[in-house]
Formats: structure tokens, C-alpha cells, sequence
């Protein structure tokens, strides 16, 4: 069963939990301390990422959904490098501040991509006077309205004290409420819609779980007492099992090709999972495109965000073991050895709702220029704002499969603005093409590409084909 892209801007999330900010400092070790048996790490790098719930509003946002976080911060500068980085990334950040209490940061220092050491900056949020829980309260009223699922990502920094209130809240509000949770007491998330601990959180409540069978029975049980829909319960190497009352256990193998590290993966699990859920799509369908997420988020350093593009790149993987559809840093990577091997890059965009004969020949002739062809895809946000409501016809990641089939094809990539030029600005193929009646200067990325010494080519259209006019054949 092949799994579908959901229309993730479609889904409007509410995320209420522990924010805080990961950095890491990086660089090379080549000697042991005088002062003590431990490496010297020479730092290079030092990078800000936020972390906790505010990944999993990343994380949504990353997918193309929209994210309101819900969280509490001290009154220092990390607070504002904590919403700067949120608001660049279209989060919408919503904070609370603490009374005396530093906003939560971990410290991670890496050398040769292992981490040597976690430094933790923080105070408990769990105790009366901490912050504001009226007005956090009230702020998390207020974001229901606009919310179709909340996620409370619990961390155990007590921001979620009142855990059992913002369940009921979400729930007479009519909304889904999935919990990441925290420690071996989850009464606090009694009739949430889903919960989905790992492996051994799930053991710390239920005791050992040593097989499938152990896993279905006791998570079952579980998932009966606290009065849930559904439990998915992620499984590391062994991928994750989701169970729901009067179905079959839905067992989803792993879908990760090399584990790098698994920092922030249950935050791209309850993300990815809440916003198909969000986006109209059931439990299991929503736990297939978590799968694939963790799949691939895995694979990163630290942690990590998973696009809509790289979940079209998994499933033609899974499914096709296609190689030809690809997220921009992946195409980037191949143009780049092109180039090192003296290869002619050519590179072309449009919509593609339809593919017709006029497309497949102008895509042979556009792909006859050089020794390999590009084709950036518009994704479907961007469609409809170019071609109205009612276009696209077909989702991105069909559009991209039905290009990367054809043998003129080599790379397909999406792109989601109007025009293609920062993705042209960023590939700067030796040949830009375009189709139809237009001046070269006229063409999205033209002063890029010429001022990298390459050229704009115009190509004819072969007369009698268009996606529209196949459309009004069709509809008359």
C-alpha cells in the first residue's frame, strides 16, 4: 500500500509543552587533557537549534502545516534567539515568561559527529509560582479555537503541571489531543485522542514488554484504561506499532536506512502523525507517514526537521527504489558531482498537473541540451496560487513520481515559491530552459545564470497540447 503525501497546509496545529533551546559546539579532538582522561575539543561551530516542543512545532511547519506553540521561557536573551529562530521558520511562538527561571537549554558538545557531552541549563517549571498557569491557560483557550489537533509534548520540565486540565480543555473543544509523554504516571493524559511513548517509556508503565505479543496485550490494556483512541508505541530498530480498539495491530517496520542519530525523533513521530491527522487523514494512514518521517530524520545530526520533499524521495524509495526524486541539499549534492565529473547540467520547471505528449517531447529535447536534466516541480500550494483553487488536479509527490518515470528525466525537485529562481539561483545549471514564447531575460533566474556564465534557452511548445486544454476537452 503505497502511503500519500497529506495536503499538510491544510492542518492547523496547537503545540503546548517544554520549549527549550539545543546548541552545539563542534569541532575536532586529536588529544587527551593533561588535567583529566578526557578529549580536548578545538570548538568551530556553534549552533542554536530550538528544541523540546518547539521541534515539534518545527517539525510540523517543516512539513508545510501551520504551528502554534504554547511554552514558558525565563526572561533572558535565550528566550529571544528562541523566538527569533521560531519565526523564521513560520512557527508561530506564543511564551509565558518564568519568574526567576532561565529558559531551558541543552548543551551538547560533538567532535567527529559523537556527542562527548550534554550540559543541561534549567530549573523545575512544576512548582507553584514558577509562571503564570492562569494565564497559560487561558492562552491555550484561546488557541483551541483555531486548532483542529493539539500536541502536548511533555519533557517532564513541568510545563504541562496541568496536564489533566489541558486534555479535558481540547477534548470539550472537540479537538484531537496527542501526547508525547513523560515518566511512569500518564493518568494526568487520561482520555486523550493518542499517546505515543517509546518502547521503554512504555515498559516504565506497563512493565517488560519482550515480544509483540507482550506489546499488544499490555498496550492494549493500557490504552483501554486511560480511556484512548489509539496508542502508537515507537520501537527503535523494530519501527512502531499503533493499536486501535476493534482493528488489527498495525505493525510498520522501520523505514530508516542508516541510523545517525535519533535526537528529536519522537518530536518528528508526534509532528509528522498529528499533522496527517490534522490534515483529514485516519490513525493508521497518519502512523505510515510518521514511520517514513522517523525514518528519515534519523539519519541527521541533532535535532532535525523532515520536508514534504524528502517524504516523496522515502516513498518512491520504499515503494519504486527510485533515486530520481530528490530534496533540494540531496540535488545540490549530485549537480556538484556532475560538475567534478565535466557533465552539462540543463535544467527546466513548470507545474506538470497533466503530463501529455507535448511535455514528454519537450522534456527529450530540453534533455538532448546536456548531460543531465533537472525538472523543479511546483509544489501544490504554490499551483493553486498560480492556476486557482481548483488546480492541482494531482498532488506534488504524483507529479514528481510521473516525471522521474520518463528516461529523458534525471532529478526531479520541488520548489514552493511562484518561480523557481532562488532554487535556479542555488543550482545554477549550465543550461536554464523554458518552453513557449519568451524573451531569455524574461525567464525566472536569467541574471543568475548568465552571471555564472551559463545560458537561458527558449524551446517551441509542440502546438495542440496543454494541461487546460485537456482539462475543458475532458469537462465538455
Amino acid at each position: 500500500m503505497q502511503t500519500a503525501i497529506p495536503e499538510f497546509d491544510r492542518a492547523r496545529l496547537l503545540v503546548a509543552g517544554d520549549v527549550m533551546l539545543d546548541r552545539y559546539w563542534q569541532g575536532p579532538t586529536s588529544r587527551i587533557s593533561p588535567e583529566a582522561p578526557v578529549p580536548v575539543v578545538r570548538i568551530q561551530k556553534d549552533e542554536t537549534r530550538p528544541g523540546g516542543a518547539a521541534n515539534v512545532a518545527l517539525n510540523i511547519a517543516a512539513l508545510g502545516g501551520h504551528a502554534h506553540l504554547l511554552g514558558v521561557v525565563g526572561r533572558d536573551d535565550t528566550a529571544q534567539k528562541l523566538r527569533e529562530a521560531l519565526e523564521l521558520k513560520k512557527v508561530q511562538p506564543d511564551f509565558v515568561e518564568s519568574t526567576g527561571r532561565p529558559t531551558i537549554t541543552k548543551l551538547r558538545v560533538l567532535s567527529r559527529n559523537q556527542q562527548l557531552i550534554r550540559l543541561d541549563f534549567e530549573e523545575s517549571l512544576s512548582q507553584l509560582g514558577a509562571f503564570d498557569r492562569a494565564a497559560y491557560l487561558l492562552r491555550y483557550k484561546i488557541g483551541l479555537s483555531d486548532a483542529q489537533v493539539v500536541i502536548l509534548s511533555d519533557y517532564g520540565k513541568g510545563t504541562l503541571v496541568d496536564a489533566a486540565e489541558l486534555v479535558a480543555m481540547a477534548r470539550a473543544a472537540g479537538r484531537a489531543v496527542l501526547v508525547d509523554p513523560k515518566g511512569s504516571d500518564w493518568r494526568p493524559y487520561r482520555g486523550a485522542t493518542l499517546i505515543t511513548p517509546n518502547l521503554s517509556e512504555l515498559e516504565a508503565v506497563v512493565g517488560p514488554c519482550p515480544d509483540e505479543a507482550t506489546i499488544i496485550a499490555k498496550g492494549s490494556k493500557l490504552r483501554d484504561e486511560l480511556g484512548l483512541e489509539a496508542l502508537l508505541v515507537t520501537r527503535s530498530e523494530q519501527g512502531m506499532t499503533l493499536l486501535v480498539p476493534g482493528h488489527e495491530p498495525l505493525h510498520l517496520p522501520t523505514e530508516a536506512r542508516e541510523v545517525f542519530d535519533v535526537t528529536g525523533a519522537g518530536d518528528t513521530v508526534i509532528a509528522a502523525f498529528g499533522a496527517a491527522l490534522a490534515a483529514g487523514h485516519d490513525f493508521a494512514h497518519a502512523a505510515r507517514v510518521a514511520n517514513l518521517a522517523a525514518g528519515i530524520v534519523v539519519g541527521k545530526l541533532g535535532t532535525a526537521t523532515v520536508s514534504t520533499a524528502e517524504l516523496a524521495r522515502a516513498i518512491s524509495r520504499t515503494h519504486e527504489d527510485d533515486g530520481a526524486v530528490l530534496a533540494e541539499d540531496e540535488l545540490l549534492e549530485r549537480v556538484a558531482a556532475a560538475r567534478a565529473q565535466g557533465q552539462v547540467v540543463v535544467m527546466t520547471n513548470g507545474c506538470f498537473d497533466l503530463l501529455h505528449v507535448g511535455h514528454v517531447r519537450y522534456l527529450e529535447a530540453a534533455r538532448k541540451l546536456g548531460d543531465v536534466l533537472i525538472v523543479a516541480v511546483n509544489d501544490d500550494a504554490s499551483v493553486k496560487r498560480l492556476k486557482g483553487p481548483t488546480r492541482p488536479l494531482n498532488k506534488v509527490a504524483d507529479r514528481m513520481r510521473m516525471l522521474a518515470a520518463l528516461k529523458c528525466v534525471d532529478w526531479v525537485v520541488p520548489f514552493a515559491e511562484d518561480t523557481p529562481q532562488r532554487l535556479v539561483g542555488s543550482v545554477l545549471p549550465d543550461l536554464l530552459v523554458k518552453g513557449g514564447d519568451y524573451k531569455p531575460q524574461q525567464v525566472a533566474g536569467y541574471e543568475e545564470v548568465t552571471a555564472n556564465g551559463g545560458q537561458v534557452v527558449i524551446l517551441d511548445f509542440y502546438a495542440g497540447y496543454s494541461t487546460t486544454g485537456i482539462i475543458e476537452r475532458a469537462r465538455s
